[in-house]
């Protein structure tokens, strides 16, 4: 039977051979989840970044078990506000606000 290789899969080979488009990647990913609310999507891609940057380093840098990072980035994860902010920095980025551009707003 033929294996089929998953969309996470395709990020992270394309992402090991763009690295330079990791940080265009994450804003996107978060400007979509403050417009859909999407967790899972997003916990998905944080965690095809954490396998890039090594799920054991990652874990060890945030604070984190390498199970724990795991279950916080599952498609069933929920991780709390400071896990992500955690493993953001670990990441070698931050959490910070953007202002929303409403339409018709001068």
């Amino acid at each position: 039977m033929r294996k089929f290789r998953t969309l996470d899969e395709f990020e992270e080979e394309y992402f090991r051979k763009h690295p330079e488009e990791i940080d265009d990647y994450l804003t996107e990913i978060f400007q979509e989840y403050a417009q859909d609310n999407d967790a899972g999507a997003l916990l998905a891609s944080l965690r095809v970044i954490a396998r890039l940057r090594g799920i054991s380093e990652i874990a060890s840098q945030a604070g984190m078990t390498r199970r724990g990072l795991q279950k916080a980035l599952s498609s069933n994860g929920n991780p709390r506000l400071e896990n992500v902010n955690s493993i953001m920095k670990a990441m070698g980025y931050c959490l910070t606000p953007q202002k929303i551009m409403q339409s018709g707003a001068e």
